[in-house]
């Protein structure tokens, strides 16, 4: 975080300041700023953030042994450290990061980006952290830090020095993406896509837009919008960018695009293509896995432009990825049994995309297997889409169906339902089961995609098969 004195924060707070051991109210504090007492170190900043299996307050004690400068409370903690009292340290947050990013931007040349959509956010993020970081400090969130707390923590972690800011935007229901994204008006707002990852918290896919389209509502307008523009719902937001006087930039395989790609190509080994932009057909070939991250790339590379950073520059950097981040698409195991660890989180797209290139990257001497979980948070949709992922994995041939949890086991059902009998889907109700029976399955040849919704879990899972065939 910038340099403010402890008078300073607790104005910005509206908060109570209570001094302790040799601090003063011109005591300045420039360390990290969490809600997690195991980053703290000295100089940093604690929030006691109230939860719902345990409470930040009870953590004060050890922010302070750890180092931590400061603690921002709901209440007055028994413990020799300077406190900020405060209604509600969430808000007080937010408060924070507005403050400290609205000093840097008036002193400096910050730059800042936002991203959301329903899937591709994070890996979108990393893609374009990468390819900003070699023109300037660039600050990015750590995992999917998109939240809430995730986006002001790291929007707290810019210096005077930092010239872009990358948010990633998630959002729990409507008003969300307005809240964070309006702390820091983006330069350059994002939007993916439209998908069922959180319908059931939206009230369906039409209420998920709109809930997107926040995020162009609260960017500059002076700002540019980077928008699918193979995503109907997506390309529609620009007329609100157009109205608030922001440019379009436009993404995808349509030849309405500003930035497209073609000829498509996804092996074993990465994925390729050709990328039309600014007069120029450039080839692009990803390490990572998937077509899906072509879109990701390419909404990398348009908002890359936006900044000043060349096509042929953004494309060099992103061919240094080699993974979109862990449990994302992540190869594990060995050429002899190939594992992809994809289970961070899913949706219906995410999921339809990733049985999609496990089809494509196995070759004709060799079997595909999916270990699929559950999709979390589709409300009264989440019957009909495990319905549709069941007859999907089906029909693009995938050889063995291995589905883990009672949250799932309609896949399960509707995998046989549509043909897929003699042990070819086969249900286990934890992992333990399953990780028994795949031990003894899988040989030479295989090919295995691990996917479900973090909450699920089965990424442990993928990393167990990954440890063993390695």
């Amino acid at each position: 975080m910038i340099a403010l004195s402890l008078a300073e924060i607790a104005a910005v707070l509206g908060g109570d300041l209570r001094l302790a051991g040799s601090a003063t109210a011109d005591t300045v504090i420039d360390g990290v700023v969490d809600t997690d007492s195991r980053t703290m170190a000295p100089g940093s900043v604690f929030v006691a953030k109230p939860g719902a299996e345990t409470d930040g307050h009870r953590f004060v004690g050890a922010a302070l042994a750890a180092g931590a400068a400061l603690a921002i409370v709901e209440h007055p903690v028994d413990e020799e450290i300077t406190q900020i009292v405060v209604p509600d340290v969430i808000v007080a947050l937010a408060d924070l990061a507005r403050e400290v990013v609205a000093r840097v931007r008036a002193a400096g040349d910050l730059k800042i980006v936002g991203i959301t959509g329903s899937n591709g956010k994070t890996t979108t993020k990393n893609f374009l952290a990468r390819i900003l970081s070699d023109e300037g400090e660039t600050i990015a969130p750590i995992n999917s830090y998109n939240n809430e707390v995730g986006a002001p923590v790291t929007m707290l972690r810019i210096t005077h020095g930092t010239r872009f800011l990358v948010s990633e935007f998630g959002a729990d229901g409507p008003g969300s993406i307005a809240r964070l994204a309006g702390l820091v008006e983006p330069d350059v707002a994002v939007v993916l896509m439209v998908g069922m990852a959180h319908a059931g918290g939206f009230g369906g896919i039409e209420a998920t837009a709109k809930a997107k389209s926040e995020l162009v509502a609260a960017a500059r307008p002076t700002g540019t919008a980077v928008l699918n523009v193979d995503d109907s719902r997506v390309a529609a937001m620009g007329a609100l960018a157009t109205s608030r006087g922001m440019r379009v930039v436009g993404f995808g395989q349509s030849d309405a695009a500003d930035v497209q790609a073609h000829d498509l190509e996804v092996t074993a080994s990465g994925t390729s293509c050709v990328i039309h932009a600014a007069g120029e057909r450039l080839p692009l070939r990803l390490q990572v896995l998937g077509a899906h991250h072509v879109g990701n790339a390419l909404a990398a590379i348009a908002a890359a432009g936006v900044l000043g950073v060349s096509t042929a520059d953004a494309i060099d950097r992103l061919e240094t990825v080699e993974i979109a981040e862990r449990w994302r698409m992540q190869p594990m195991g060995s050429d002899r049994v190939r594992i992809i660890n994809d289970a961070y989180n899913a949706s219906p797209d995410s999921m339809a995309a990733a049985l999609r290139t496990l089809a494509q990257i196995t070759g004709p001497d060799e079997r595909t297997v999916a270990v699929l979980g559950a999709m979390s948070e589709l409300g009264e949709t989440a019957g009909e889409e495990h319905d549709r992922i069941g007859l999907l994995a089906v029909r693009l041939n995938i050889q063995r169906i291995v589905v883990v949890g009672p949250e799932a086991r309609r896949l399960f059902i509707s995998a046989i339902g549509e043909g897929s009998w003699d042990s070819e889907a086969v249900f286990f109700a934890d992992q333990d089961a399953a990780f028994e029976y795949l031990r003894s399955e899988l040989r030479d040849g295989d090919r295995v995609l691990v996917k479900s919704s973090n909450s699920v879990g089965l990424r442990h899972l993928g990393d167990r098969l990954g440890e063993l065939f390695s």
